[in-house]
Order: structure tokens, then C-alpha cells, then sequence
């Protein structure tokens, strides 16, 4: 029986809860829980920070795995994580400009951005689990190594 890498499985839970969390907070300011809210999306930046550590150690230390799947469907893989890539990028931008604006107040930008990188982020999960579904239970990896050379299959 194969077992699944161990850090690629740790980090792609963190990004799991962060999308829960983000979840939960969005029920409870539509309960009108600010207190409850504020808390649960802190969570979830939390989560999503130490997703992102746990991922950029792994990629300068160890490196990427590159898709190890059929031949015939890696232009597909490539593009779909490219686009998780772009969605992830933008997820994390409007995140902390959400985190920001609701901690100064500025509640009338925040409340027009929330959902909008609520949405952003549960893609971005989405995404993300399907990369590592893809990387790593549908198909073995294939070798580990730099992050451009993983991504393009120079």
C-alpha cells in the first residue's frame, strides 16, 4: 500500500479548514455574529498562513513534485493548476485586504469585498484539493524538483 506524503497531506488540510472556516464565518455574520465572525475568519487566515509556510518551506527545500499522471492529460493538469496558481494569488490579496478593512472599520468596502473573496477562496480551495488529488491519489507523483521545472515540465 502506498502512503500519501506527508507534508503535502498536512498542508493541503490547513487549506481544507481555512475553506470551513471561511464558511462558518460567512453563516455567522449572516446571523449577524460580528464577535463569533471576526474570530472564525482570523481562524481562517490563520489557517491559510500556515498552509502557505508548510508549502513555501517544502517548495525552497524540497522542491515540487511534478504531475505524474498520463502524458495525454498533463496540458489539461497544467493549465488547471496554473489557474488554481492565478485564483490562490488573487484568494490571498483580497483575503488580507478583507481581514484589513474589517479590523479598521472600513465596513462599507468590507462588506462589498467578503463575499467576493469569500467566493475567491472557496474556489481557491476547491482547486487546491483537486491539485493534490490529481498529484497525489489519482496519479504517483512524479519526481520532486524545482518549482518551475514541476509546473511547465521543462
Amino acid at each position: 500500500m502506498n502512503s500519501l506524503p506527508i507534508l503535502p497531506t498536512i498542508s493541503t488540510s490547513f487549506i481544507v479548514l481555512s475553506g470551513i472556516t471561511v464558511a462558518i464565518g460567512w453563516w455567522q455574520i449572516k446571523q449577524k455574529k460580528v464577535e463569533a465572525h471576526k474570530k472564525t475568519m482570523f481562524l481562517a487566515a490563520v489557517f491559510a498562513l500556515i498552509f502557505f509556510i508548510i508549502y513555501s518551506t517544502r517548495t525552497i527545500f524540497i522542491g515540487n513534485t511534478s504531475f505524474g499522471g498520463p502524458d495525454e492529460i498533463k496540458i489539461f493538469y497544467t493549465m488547471f493548476l496554473i489557474f488554481h496558481i492565478t485564483l490562490a494569488t488573487i484568494g490571498a490579496v483580497l483575503g488580507i485586504l478583507s481581514l484589513y478593512s474589517g479590523y479598521k472599520n472600513r465596513l462599507a468596502f468590507h462588506r462589498k469585498l467578503g463575499p467576493i473573496t469569500s467566493i475567491v477562496w472557496f474556489f481557491t480551495s476547491i482547486t487546491g484539493i483537486a491539485v493534490y488529488l490529481l498529484l497525489y491519489v489519482f496519479y504517483k507523483g512524479g519526481e520532486t524538483t524545482s518549482m518551475i521545472k514541476a509546473i511547465l515540465g521543462l
